[in-house]
Formats: C-alpha cells, sequence, structure tokens
C-alpha cells in the first residue's frame, strides 16, 4: 500500500498527538476497524481506522483513499472515548 499526506499537517499532527503520519507503514492494516467517516460532508469519502501498529499500541487513523494512495489525514492513539 502506498501513502501520502500533506507534510504541513503531518508537522501538526505530530506537534498535537506526538505521532507522525508516516507511522501508518506501521499500522496493521489488514486487522484494523474501518468505517465511513459521516460526521460532516468532506466532500470526499473518508474513513476512519481502529486498531494496531507494530508495537502494540492501539492507533486511531483518519485517511481517504485518491487512486491507489491512501491519504492520511489525521492520526493518532487511542484514547477511552475512541
Amino acid at each position: 500500500m502506498e501513502f501520502e499526506w500533506d507534510e504541513n499537517k503531518n508537522v501538526s499532527n505530530r506537534l498535537d498527538h506526538k505521532v507522525g503520519f508516516e507511522f501508518a507503514q506501521h499500522f496493521l492494516w489488514d486487522a484494523a476497524i474501518i468505517e465511513p467517516d459521516n460526521r460532516r460532508d468532506y466532500r470526499e469519502e473518508r474513513f476512519v481506522a481502529r486498531g494496531l501498529a507494530t508495537e502494540a499500541l492501539g492507533y486511531y487513523v483518519a485517511f481517504t483513499m485518491r487512486g491507489n494512495m491512501l491519504r492520511v489525514i489525521a492520526m493518532r492513539r487511542f484514547r477511552r472515548k475512541d
């Protein structure tokens, strides 16, 4: 799977959540729970994934598909309310 993201958003996400989007490459996508993100109209189909990464910690990833590219929108560690 190939990944892309906005580098400015990646820097912001790293400051806010202490994880960079490049870490999505270590997310265990095959075992994740993936659902549509219908909280609002984003003008594109978005998804949220909840699952583990290779170090066995839980993560939440917001993303969209653009062709064969998975575009990371946000990534952070699980919170209790997730």
